[in-house]
């Protein structure tokens, strides 16, 4: 459209023009004429619709109508018009208002357009990915920013802002997604793809389709929440309705091809040919698989058409029963031998119950097929028709000869099963140490039995007669049931007791055990299931049990008891130091030695005291047992022996135990005592001396050892004392553990390590002290003769001063030294060596100085004489 320009001049002024005439006549018409081509113009626009159904088109529209009405404003703003115009409104012309309209209206829908080219083309990239990316991988990552752009739009656009713009604008992008789809997934030469990628390819064009409406609804849950946007509120029938659709069928095409590539494909691969050696019906299986999906290649009509619902609904249909009857006979015959059973179910029943449970899939098909007339008359139909009759036919043979099976098997094997006894003795070792404890008893009920009952239930629940003898026992489980529950618990309990005896008193309970037993006997050789006596067996039975549980209890008691008392015998301490004096001094050899020596001896009183009152423990026990307290029952005779090899081995503990730990406490760096250390020229010795510290060493652990003296032993077959033995006329012993305990290895091997650590640590402190003979020039030189050898030599007194400085600084020296010193467990008090020192330097000192004074005192008195006789010989001249 162009718009024509008058051929006249319109230099002058627009006053000048508006008052001509001619001038106003000649543009009127121009007006007239322009008015009535924008006008066209803008209705023909107004008319136009978007050519194509998708997104790009409605982008396509915009532009052609900016561009159109683009090149209308253009000539508009020409300085011609705009002069025209306002010549026309100088001049009141009647035909300025109705351009003026027209023009307004132009520049209206310029604006608009202008506008939605601008805004929309922000989507034309992703528009053009969803129209032209090459896979479904490139629409799944546009979809999602596809949305949130069509949000920003939603929101800062003046026109797409509002439902009759946005919702047709998203409707195309639904129709550009589904059509994309459906050019994809076409089914004429889908099944004749690679089934793997076919099967991934609909997945993906599934995920397209929810992929559109799930990021319809994030975006929309995002302006909701920002709370200052509009609110979507589109319509999601024209939105979502199509979509949806074209998903479901695309689950219903993956569905298929797994059945296709899971359930058959799998099975009949090269594995079952290379085993079955049969390839040629392996294959003719596969060509009737491959015939289930015919009916999708060559439909006549649009599967994702929603018209098409009831068509592909039954497609769909004749594919899955078609797929159900084949599967239920494979099956069928695949499980026939090891049929897999519900939870619960008894071998032959459960098989039966599996059968009819395929059955009547089957069946329900079948009427299916029935009520689709169509499908039952048709080929395929026919097929599934004898596939049908074909399986139920071997169902039903097959019942009936598991029914027959198991009616003749129960018949001849549930009497034999019922006169079974009620309990079953057996050994658990070959050659037992204690018999008692090697036998068990346990119920002699068949599992066939309990597994009868339930077929009895399942084979009458399912219509099948059942054997008189069958019925019963079935009637009658609940008895059984309390029956197995009573002879368990009360076998139960007789194991735990048993279970709790040691050796020893399985021995010392031999009789006991055995007159158990013969209360047993019946119910593993008389006693059977059909027998009227079994409740009140198992009452014999927990009555016998429960006073042999109470006859335990007061052994164990017993046993207790003597347990404790060793127990206090094993723990006591046999070196107790004693306690601490004021501050840090600790006791001297000698009171160290005999603290322990005097409290070992209470300790030993307490440990006899316990070790006495075991025997009358023992002799309740025996009275328990055996009904006598003489302390000597044959019955207890293997009783005894364990308990005194128990005290043996409790004494052997205590004495090892405590010569480690003393040990132990020697080899520590805390000491125990305290010695002195003293001058004895020409040595320097400890107080009492290294050989008396390791005599009384010895002799403690010697002590020690000797403690077991004092446990006596007992008669052979006895817990009493041995009374004193005469050797010889004048010699008495007494039979005690030391003879034995003191040739015991390991205590010989620790009194060794004890003594030659006593010995090291006594080597270490004579080194130690020969350190202290550096100072040996006080003692070793006899002093006065020294003294007076030297003053026999007149020494000047530089040489005195030598000497008095000399023994001087010795003095010094000794105050230097460490006066106490810890050596693991002895502590040495040095004072008195140190004192002992000094006053010996004390007494150089003082000799070499009375040797001094009386040089000194001789050189005074014969200078005085010379003086004196100098004077006289003065005065005489």
């Amino acid at each position: 459209v162009k718009l024509e320009l008058p051929d006249i001049n319109l230099d002058e002024e627009v006053t000048v023009l508006a008052g001509a005439p001619e001038v106003v006549e000649t543009l009127e018409s121009y007006a007239v004429t322009w008015q009535k081509l924008l006008s066209t113009a803008v209705g023909e626009q107004l008319k136009k619709v978007p050519q194509g159904n998708g997104p790009l088109a409605e982008i396509d529209f915009w532009r052609e109508r900016n561009a159109t009405l683009s090149a209308l404003s253009e000539q508009i703003k020409l300085p011609e018009v705009k002069k025209i115009l306002a010549v026309l409104q100088e001049a009141e012309s009647e035909h300025f208002a109705s351009l003026q309209n027209v023009l307004t209206d132009v520049r209206k829908h310029h604006v608009e357009a202008l506008d939605n080219v601008r805004f929309l083309s922000t989507l034309e990239r992703h528009l053009k990915n969803l129209t032209h990316g090459t896979g479904f991988n490139v629409v799944l990552d546009t979809i999602p920013a596809l949305m949130n752009a069509l949000r920003m739009v939603w929101i800062i656009s003046r026109h797409y802002n509002k439902d009759e713009r946005m919702v047709p604008l998203m409707e195309r992008i639904a129709w550009e997604i589904s059509t994309r789809v459906c050019k994809v997934v076409d089914l004429r030469t889908l099944f004749k793809e690679d089934r793997t990628a076919a099967k991934n390819k609909v997945s993906e064009a599934k995920s397209t389709l929810e992929e559109w409406k799930k990021s319809y609804f994030t975006v929309r849950a995002q302006i909701e929440a920002s709370g200052r946007e509009q609110r979507w509120e589109f319509d999601r029938k024209r939105l979502f309705e199509k979509t949806d659709y074209m998903a479901s069928i695309c689950q219903d095409l993956y569905d298929t091809l797994q059945v296709v590539i899971e359930e058959f494909y799998n099975i009949f691969g090269p594995e079952l040919k290379a085993v079955t050696g049969d390839p040629k019906r392996i294959d003719d299986v596969l060509r009737r698989v491959d015939g289930l999906t015919s009916p999708m290649e060559q439909l006549t009509f649009d599967p994702f058409s929603i018209k098409c619902a009831p068509q592909w609904r039954f497609v769909k249909e004749e594919f899955k029963e078609g797929v159900l009857v084949g599967n239920v006979k494979q099956i069928f015959f695949q499980n026939l031998k090891n049929p897999p059973l519900c939870k619960n179910h008894p071998p032959v029943a459960g098989a039966i119950y599996w059968s009819r449970s395929l059955f009547y899939r089957i069946k329900h098909t079948i009427i299916r097929f029935q009520e689709a007339e169509e499908l039952l008359t048709s080929e395929r139909g026919k097929e599934v028709k004898q596939i049908y009759l074909q399986v139920a036919k071997k169902m039903k043979e097959y019942e009936d000869r598991k029914y027959s099976q198991w009616r003749d098997g129960t018949e001849q094997i549930l009497p034999q099963l019922l006169k079974k006894t009620l309990l079953t003795k057996n050994s658990l070792v070959d050659e037992p140490i204690a018999v008692e404890k090697s036998v068990h008893f346990s119920v002699n009920f068949s599992p066939k039995i309990y597994e009868i009952i339930s077929e009895t239930k399942y084979m009458e629940q399912m219509g099948f007669p059942i054997p008189e003898m069958a019925r019963n026992v079935a009637l009658q489980e609940d008895k059984y049931l309390k029956y197995i529950d009573g002879l368990k618990n009360m076998l139960d309990h007789y194991d735990r007791l048993i279970g709790t005896l040691d050796e020893a008193e399985t021995k010392l309970l031999d009789d006991h055990i055995q007159e158990l037993w013969r209360v047993f006997k019946s119910g593993h050789r008389r006693l059977n299931w059909n027998s009227l006596g079994i409740s009140d067996f198992i009452g014999r039975c927990s009555q016998a049990i429960g006073k042999f549980e109470s006859l335990i209890h007061q052994i164990h008691k017993n046993s207790e008891d003597i347990n404790n008392k060793l127990l206090l015998i094993e723990s006591t301490n046999l070196f107790k130091s004693p306690p601490s004096k004021n501050g840090d001094e600790l006791p001297k050899v000698k009171e160290y030695f005999e603290y322990v020596k005097c409290e070992r001896v209470k300790d030993v009183e307490h440990m006899v005291r316990r070790y006495i009152a075991i025997g009358p423990l023992l002799t309740k026990v025996e009275g328990l047992v055996a009904n006598t307290n003489s302390g000597k029952s044959p019955k207890l005779f293997s009783y005894y022996a364990y308990w005194e090899n128990r005290i043996y081995q409790v004494l052997i503990q205590l004495i090892l135990k405590n010569l480690q730990s003393f040990n132990a406490s020697i080899v520590a760096n805390v000491p125990l005592f305290q010695t002195e250390t003293i001058l004895s020229a020409p040595e320097i010795i400890l107080q009492p001396n290294a050989s008396e510290i390791d005599k009384m060493t010895v002799e403690c652990i010697r002590d020690c050892v000797e403690v077991t003296k004092h446990f006596v032993r007992w008669m052979h077959g006895t817990c009493i004392e041995c009374p004193p033995q005469r050797v010889e006329e004048d010699e008495v012993i007494t039979l005690n553990f030391y003879s034995d305990i003191s040739q015991n290895p390991q205590i010989i091997e620790q009194a060794v390590l004890i003594t030659q650590n006593v010995h090291k640590l006594l080597a270490f402190l004579s080194n130690y002290l020969n350190r202290w003979k550096r100072y040996r020039l006080l003692w070793k030189l006899d002093k006065d003769i020294v003294t007076e050898k030297f003053a026999a030599r007149k020494p000047a007194c530089v040489i005195f001063d030598e000497k008095l400085q000399f023994y001087t600084k010795i003095a010094q020296d000794v105050t230097q030294q460490r006066l106490v010193k810890d050596v693991r467990f002895i502590r040495l008090q040095l004072g008195s060596l140190a004192c002992t020192l000094q006053e010996s330097a004390r007494g150089w000192v003082i000799s070499l100085g009375k040797l001094l004074n009386e040089s000194a005192k001789e050189e005074l008195l014969s200078l005085q004489e010379k003086i004196e006789v100098d004077t006289f010989s003065s005065l005489c001249l």
